[in-house]
């Protein structure tokens, strides 16, 4: 019985096949969260497929309805093995976005787990079937290898509808927060930093649309005739936005700008390169708040995205003042921003630089929170040097991902530090066709957690 034995059995789930077989079983259920038709799939996924095999490793399960109607329920699952122990909850979702079947490669399906060289195709080989599922596997041989006791208690929280925004999720947490009560939230979701270096992040970025609208008259005017004299709504449009973000990305409205960024952030981004990957954009150095590299911009500042903007019809112009302009703007941010003050702090800064006239049209009803575990936690450093021990490097520390996950009913509402460890890389295309997972990360992802698990055995660090 080791940590090594542990590691191996896990690895070696990926070389026998057994991995490759059960994830393929899991791709097969088609579990549109998105689509009403695959609501039997949803049940089907849980009931069928995780039950069974949470019950094999000596779990109580329970399939809870969701509070919300016509939404995906929820699998909560529970092993105490000593009250005293730690105890871990790890999360996942089983809900894939729509196959969009027809458009994957010729060869391809979403339904199918395809495997052409190191990487493996099928809706929801990265998200979230493969992470979730490397995860339990990891779980399964450490539990093996100790003979049948973990040395930790493990809770699992799987929801159906996180593709849709995970509805019923904070109310399941609030509702069931003494069965789901854990030490540590230990869960795989979203990208690596890249694909060859694992990865730790705390959080997430919140994020918040807001819909601008300027409606100067009823119909538009030929601009031969009235250009110059009636006010244009695109021009007005376009120089609200303007005072709002600048030329160079540079947010200028006072009200949204982040809290300083802690010491403790700036050391864990520091160091970190963006980009770079074989689908990833080019990086303009110059855009961007000034002052900052790359990462601090990405993972330690709020940022005003122009989403959509639009007037008269761009693709068949006409000699006319278009009559009214549109446009969606977006802030990122991170923890320590009130969200309650973005909406009043747009309609401020418009005031005050004389667009007035530019109305707030509509904007979301609730922000994405903003989370993030500070990284000088000790669960960080503890998980940190587990992974460098298996591994032999260090993973990045990512205060929050740039984008956003509910993490927030982790943190906020269970008061969970909240630690995740992504198996996917952003080149994954999990949102579109040839959605796939690389054979080498999944690989690294069942050592690392089947090191993280057996460490958690016998060095967690106290509550």
């Amino acid at each position: 019985m080791s940590r090594d034995a542990a590691i191996q059995a896990s690895t070696s789930l990926l070389d026998s096949g057994a991995f490759l077989e059960e994830l393929s079983r899991r791709v097969a259920f088609r579990s549109e969260s998105q689509n009403p038709a695959s609501a039997a799939e949803l049940d089907r996924y849980l009931v069928e497929e995780m039950q069974p095999e949470l019950h094999a490793m000596g779990f109580t399960t329970e399939i809870v309805p969701n509070s919300v109607p016509n939404r995906g329920p929820f699998l909560i699952a529970q092993r105490i093995e000593d009250p005293a122990a730690p105890t871990v909850l790890i999360y996942g979702h089983g809900d894939v976005v729509h196959g969009q079947d027809a458009a994957w490669r010729e060869g391809l399906s979403p339904w199918t787990v395809t495997p052409e060289g190191e990487r493996w195709y099928g809706r929801g080989t990265a998200d979230n079937k493969g992470q979730h599922g490397i995860n339990l596997a990891a779980l399964r041989e450490v539990l093996a290898v100790r003979g049948g006791k973990l040395g930790f208690n493990a809770k699992v929280l799987l929801e159906m509808g996180e593709e849709s925004g995970s509805p019923g999720l904070a109310a399941i947490c609030r509702d069931r927060a003494a069965e789901l009560k854990a030490d540590v939230l230990i869960a795989s979701d979203g990208p690596r930093l890249s694909a060859d270096r694992a990865t730790i992040f705390l959080g997430s970025r919140g994020a918040f649309n807001v819909g601008l609208e300027y409606k100067a008259r009823e119909r538009a005017y030929h601009s031969g005739n009235w250009g110059g004299v009636i006010r244009n709504p695109a021009t007005v449009m376009a120089n609200a936005i303007a005072s709002m973000v600048d030329g160079q990305g540079r947010l200028k409205v006072e009200g949204l700008l982040p809290p300083p960024m802690p010491n403790s952030v700036r050391a864990a981004i520091s160091g970190l390169t963006v980009g770079g990957g074989e689908t990833d954009p080019a990086i303009d150095e110059d855009w961007g708040a000034e002052g900052l590299t790359p990462a601090e911009r990405l993972f330690g500042w709020n940022t005003l995205e122009v989403l959509a903007m639009g007037a008269g019809n761009p693709d068949a112009p006409m000699n006319a003042v278009p009559n009214a302009a549109k446009a969606t703007v977006q802030l990122r941010y991170v923890a320590g921003t009130d969200a309650s003050a973005i909406v009043p702090a747009i309609r401020a800064h418009l005031d005050a630089h004389g667009f007035g006239m530019v109305q707030i049209a509509e904007s979301d009803r609730e922000a994405s929170p903003a989370t993030r575990l500070d990284p000088d936690s000790p669960w960080v450093r503890w998980a940190s040097a587990s992974i460098a021990q298996t591994l032999g490097r260090p993973p990045a520390i990512l205060p929050n991902i740039g984008g956003s996950l509910p993490n927030h009913v982790f943190a906020d509402i269970l008061g969970l530090p909240t630690l995740w460890v992504p198996h996917s890389y952003a080149a994954c295309s999990q949102h579109a066709p040839d959605e796939h997972v690389l054979v080498p990360v999944v690989r690294e992802g069942l050592a690392l957690m089947a090191g993280l698990f057996w460490d958690l055995g016998e060095n967690a660090p106290k509550a």
